[in-house]
């Protein structure tokens, strides 16, 4: 479904008088369609860059990432018009980060229907639909109308795994999905996770933890070093 090639992306630092700064060099990874890869590397490697330069919310440098969409073929997301990129995303692509960035004074419930309220399911289904993931994701029913800024950094990042996964996406990138959460929620994260990769989502993630990298992917592509060994 996905091929990087030689992927590369550098930064410049206007605080540092234009400095080029090396996000990661070298990156080349193939993902088969309905399969899990990981990426691994210490921090720093730029994993989180990687993700960002699929998703598009970075513009690679250099080197090309293929993808197979249902909405326009075979395309290389490195240059893809910005209007067939948003298409891509309501559609097809899903992103997960540690970090909720919503409206303001918009409840939980609604930030995770609104994917199934812009494919077009009526506002009340989707909002019970929306209060069953919260459930399962044991995000208590109390705060299903709540505001997700009042809410705990796990429970935010389970609002934000819900609104992503509520309409499976082909593809799936994961930043540190379970990095707040306690251990019953992270297995319930985990069984989630593993119920749309049998289903035949595609993943690409990061996971702090290397055991839960071992249950949950089929392959593990170790990031390279930014500069070449001496």
């Amino acid at each position: 479904m996905l091929t990087v090639a030689n992927l590369e992306k550098r930064f410049v630092s206007h605080a540092l008088d234009g400095k080029e700064i090396i996000g990661f060099r070298r990156v080349s990874f193939s993902v088969a369609s309905g399969t899990a890869t990981g990426l691994a590397g210490p921090s720093g490697y730029g994993k989180s860059s990687v993700l960002k330069c699929i998703y598009r919310t970075y513009r690679a440098s250099s080197g090309s990432i293929a993808y197979d969409s249902q909405a326009f073929g075979r395309v290389c997301l490195t240059d893809l018009p910005e209007n067939q990129v948003l298409t891509l995303r309501r559609g097809e692509m899903g992103y997960v980060t540690q970090f909720l960035s919503v409206l303001p004074r918009v409840p939980a419930r609604d930030v995770v229907a609104e994917p199934l309220v812009n494919a077009g399911v009526s506002r009340a289904d989707a909002r019970e639909r929306a209060g069953a993931l919260l459930a399962r994701l044991k995000i208590d029913a109390r705060l299903h109308d709540a505001y997700p800024a009042t809410f705990s950094g796990g429970e935010k990042q389970r609002v934000n795994l819900a609104r992503a996964v509520i309409r499976p996406p082909r593809l799936l990138l994961l930043d540190e999905p379970t990095a707040s959460l306690d251990p019953e929620a992270m297995g319930v994260v985990l069984e989630l996770l593993m119920e749309m990769k049998h289903q035949g989502t595609t993943m690409i993630a990061i996971f702090h933890d290397r055991s839960i990298m071992d249950r949950l992917m089929d392959a593990v592509y170790a990031m390279p070093a930014k500069e070449p060994p001496v």
